[in-house]
């Protein structure tokens, strides 16, 4: 009896939590407020891959978080413009529509092409002053057309009144101020949007550190509050060919994540003039998963067949087959988004099929040719 009392409570309680929500959502607007148990889309974050799969399994759901906002900063020259700029290439690989807000005014056009990104499609400003610069952004989220947003950089974004004003004129704190005003603005149209706003922060040193990290990002700290990601860039060691210098390693570090669990890193090898080896990452991800054998200097798979398949003797020679066969690269990433329960997106799995349907038709034929072989065989006999 008391639980039929309890149950009836329960119910009576669910009739005037959907009766609060209704009126709230007639008073404020749809979608203002929601019950998330609803079946609700935004129970799951939708995100678009990176352009490195190591940086996707990095950050815990297979790429940059829609409608979040993203920091991305390092040293000079550790590859931040990089990283955005193969990101962007991913975003217009899967339809979507990318921009750069260039307040450096320093994008290299033929770099970035080289890097993938179609230049005929993608949306550039090279605005004056910071405030220019952020209204571009805000316009570009409020729009619902674009995917990615991408700002170049935070250090950049110059006030105004200091551009109006002579050389050595004191202006303190007005571009943390601007950065505050911009993101409390920003922060609602972005996740309405669902646009990846990603913003490419420097690094400064802050005087008089005695303990602890001494390095800081430019623009305030409003920037560190409002990120849903923030991603460290830092540069290793340099990669050689002989006494030449090819590129660096360098790592990737997760320091703020709020849609999966943060601190975890990516190491990648970043090519001068070419961005980062993706056969590289892709090697080096699936030997770490078991999806490539080590036996001695040799590198083997077993394909779905149960056959063992050679890559080549050492490193090199596998990572020179991979390049000469770029249908295994998206076999293997196929493989390794699957084991780690990360975003497959629709080009790859179409990739895949169609590798499998090939296959099935390659073992046809040679199953055709075997009988008509021994069909001729048998007649000579």
């Amino acid at each position: 009896m008391a639980k039929k009392k309890t149950d009836d409570n329960n119910n009576g309680k669910d009739q005037l939590l959907e009766k609060l929500v209704k009126e709230l959502e007639k008073n404020h607007g749809k979608g203002s407020v929601m019950l998330m148990g609803k079946g609700n889309e935004n129970n799951h974050v939708a995100s678009i891959p990176s352009g490195v799969l190591s940086l996707d399994n990095a950050l815990g759901i297979g790429g940059l978080p829609r409608g979040r906002i993203v920091e991305i900063y390092g040293n000079e020259s550790s590859g931040k413009t990089t990283l955005t700029l193969q990101a962007l290439a991913e975003v217009q690989k899967h339809n979507g529509v990318a921009a750069f807000v260039d307040a450096e005014h320093a994008l290299d056009i033929e770099y970035a092409e080289k890097l993938g990104v179609d230049i005929d499609k993608l949306i550039v400003s090279q605005p004056d002053y910071g405030e220019q610069a952020l209204e571009i952004v805000d316009s570009l989220v409020r729009s619902n057309m674009v995917d990615m947003v991408v700002l170049d950089s935070v250090a950049a974004l110059v006030p105004k009144s200091e551009i109006d004003g002579a050389m050595g004129d004191s202006h303190v704190g007005l571009q943390a101020r601007l950065m505050s005003q911009a993101l409390r603005k920003l922060a609602g149209s972005v996740s309405k949007s669902k646009t990846i706003v990603v913003f490419i922060n420097q690094v400064r040193m802050k005087i008089g550190v005695m303990y602890g990290n001494p390095e800081t990002t430019t623009g305030g700290v409003a920037l560190k509050f409002y990120s849903s990601v923030r991603i460290e860039v830092r540069r290793g060691s340099q990669i050689r060919e002989g006494k030449d210098a090819i590129g660096n390693e360098t790592k990737l570090k997760v320091v703020k994540n709020k849609v999966a669990p943060p601190f975890k890193e990516a190491q990648v090898d970043m090519i001068y003039g070419k961005g980062i080896a993706k056969e590289n990452d892709i090697f080096n991800l699936a030997v770490e998963e078991g999806l490539i054998q080590r036996k001695g200097a040799w590198f083997s798979y077993v394909n779905e067949d149960e056959e063992e398949v050679s890559l080549g003797q050492g490193k090199i020679n596998s990572l020179d087959y991979l390049k000469e066969h770029p249908e295994l690269l998206d076999y293997f990433e196929y493989q390794i988004r699957k084991k780690k329960d990360l975003y497959i997106p629709e080009d790859l799995e179409k990739s895949i099929k169609e590798m499998k349907k090939n296959e099935k038709k390659a073992l046809k034929e040679e199953t055709q040719d075997k009988e008509e072989t021994q069909d001729e065989s048998d007649e000579e006999k």
